[in-house]
Parts: structure tokens; C-alpha cells; sequence
């Protein structure tokens, strides 16, 4: 059964901050607040689908200069993949 936490005291850029990533989210502050909790005590807790579901978006939200979704082909993907190596 989840439990309910009241925060007290938080300093106002960690507010700002967290408010600040909720509406980029798309989520209410409770959410991006469980969601920072979690990424930091429990990393690696993410499954799956829900990697997946966050690698699709940001493929979806993905637009080149002129506004098109832009399309890799596989060695453009090659490419980049040594790029971020060197």
C-alpha cells in the first residue's frame, strides 16, 4: 500500500526545479517527485516497456532543422555510434 509523505522545508530552487521538470514531463509535481525518488534510490528499476515506451517519445519528439522528422539510415547510425566514442 503506498504511503503519503509531507515535505517541509524544501528550498525554493529545488522547487522550482522540480516544477520546472514536471511541466517539461508532462506530470504533476507528486509524480516527478516519485519519479526523482526512484531514479536515484532504485536505478535500474525502470522495466522494459517503460524504457521502451521513453525511447519511442523521444524518437517521436525528434525533428531536423526544417521541422521533418528526420531519418537515419544504418551506417548514419554507425556513424554516430563511433562519434560518441571517440
Amino acid at each position: 500500500m503506498p504511503t503519503n509523505l509531507t515535505l517541509k522545508n524544501v528550498p525554493d530552487e529545488v522547487y522550482e526545479r522540480l516544477k520546472s521538470s514536471a511541466e517539461a514531463h508532462r506530470r504533476s509535481l507528486n509524480s516527478e517527485a516519485i519519479v526523482c525518488l526512484e531514479a536515484i534510490l532504485m536505478p535500474g528499476r525502470i522495466s522494459t516497456s517503460e524504457r521502451l515506451e521513453q525511447a519511442r517519445r523521444l524518437r517521436d519528439s525528434l525533428r531536423d532543422f526544417s521541422g521533418r522528422k528526420p531519418t537515419f539510415r544504418p551506417k548514419d547510425i554507425e556513424a554516430f555510434k563511433r562519434e560518441g566514442r571517440a
